[in-house]
């Protein structure tokens, strides 16, 4: 499998600047890249401050801090996200890191390049693109709309299965009894399951796992990954975490560790220190607003394009929807494109709104188009508005 020139978000990047310059009075409003617009909640910006004086004084300095990370901040983590839910996580099987896209593109060091990797078809571009560079063979298990979205069990022997929910550009999300289907097979098969957990904080259904290891069996076969960027808006400030279990079949907790001690001087204290606010009482109270006012996006999003007669996915449980691009003739399309790019075009010449197109995550999306919940309120009724009058 040959690597894209370009990632998927840069090649979008070019195309809106080349039309910001070539139309300077329009106002263009993106629903296209998962950037977050709401500002970082109260408790996160007070710990900020607090951290930045420690370290302006000899007393309170930090230099380099544990690679795994601060203890406070992996506690936090193993009291609040894992065994509140029941799950018996321990602080050593935790790594803090700058983001769950570091994480995901880095993990695969620690295998062969002879490691067969499964995708779902649409994809997360990081998965493949890093695998690739490698020099792995991918293969593409498809989500549809004729199978809901859920990924068939790999028709031939794989060593790696990455499974991102709720999804990512979907915006679907697999019960615990998909779940453990998924579990039970890796075990069978020897098969290691990188779980992407960033946007589990958005799931407002009962049924819908918020982690991999509510399936009690999953932590001899799934190393998982989480982001503070979209759940505290920390795009910008740079904090994860990975989850290593010591029960793996395989001891990767050990190289993992390794790896990080070699590669990796850990995230900085202020990162840390800020994350760690997030849990809270105060921080817990703030972020869930946060959350309120994204998911309410969401679901005038999913109304307004449904009431237009669009056919929508998603924006229940993530911030994300998956778009069915509708017939239109519509503006300047380079030649040979498809759908999902000529709906891109149509959506920025004609409405200045920027979506993304639903190719660039795989064979699969040709045909939809991903939408984000991250804008204000204003700019997404704006946006909304635009298309319904276009349309």
């Amino acid at each position: 499998m040959e690597l894209s020139g370009n990632y998927l978000f840069a090649d979008i990047a070019k195309k809106v600047q080349a039309f910001k310059e070539e139309n300077p009075e329009a106002n263009v409003i993106s629903l296209g890249i998962g950037d977050v617009t709401q500002p970082l909640c109260p408790a996160v910006v007070e710990a900020l401050h607090k951290a930045a004086d420690e370290m302006g004084q000899t007393a309170t300095f930090r230099g380099y801090g544990p690679e795994r990370g601060y203890d406070f901040l992996r506690n936090a983590i193993v009291e609040n996200d894992y065994r509140a839910r029941g799950i018996d996580i321990d602080a050593e099987e935790v790594f803090v890191s700058d983001g769950a896209k570091s994480d995901t593109g880095n993990f695969q060091e620690l295998l062969s390049d002879e490691c067969v990797v499964a995708v779902t078809d649409p994809v997360y571009p990081v998965y493949v693109d890093s695998n690739v560079m490698a020099g792995r063979r991918i293969v593409k298990l498809p989500c549809t709309a004729e199978n809901s979205f859920v990924p068939g069990i790999p028709g031939e022997r794989v060593d790696v299965v990455y499974l991102c929910y709720p999804n990512n550009p979907t915006g679907t999300t697999l019960t615990k009894d998909q779940l453990k289907k998924w579990v039970d097979y890796a075990l069978r098969n020897d098969v290691l399951i990188f779980y992407d957990a960033a946007y589990e904080a958005f799931i407002q259904s009962e049924n819908v796992p918020h982690s991999i290891y509510e399936i009690p069996e999953a932590r001899r076969c799934a190393v998982e990954f989480h982001s503070f960027s979209k759940t505290a808006g920390f795009t910008g400030v740079r904090c994860g975490y990975t989850i290593v279990p010591k029960t793996l079949n395989v001891p990767l907790n050990r190289l993992w560790s390794r790896r990080q001690c070699t590669k990796f001087n850990g995230t900085s204290y202020l990162s840390q220190r800020a994350a760690e606010a997030i849990y809270t009482p105060e921080g817990k109270k703030q972020i869930r607003a946060t959350i309120a006012y994204y998911m309410e996006n969401a679901r005038l999003m999913r109304e307004t394009l449904t009431g237009m007669g669009f056919t929508v996915y998603g924006g229940t449980d993530a911030p994300y929807l998956w778009v069915k691009t509708p017939s239109l003739t519509p503006a300047p399309a380079p030649k040979g494109e498809g759908s999902s790019w000529r709906f891109f075009d149509w959506m920025l010449h004609s409405a200045h709104v920027v979506c993304t197109p639903g190719a660039g995550f795989g064979p699969s999306g040709e045909g939809y188009v991903r939408l984000t919940a991250f804008g204000t309120h204003e700019a997404t009724m704006e946006a909304l508005q635009r298309i319904k009058n276009k349309l």
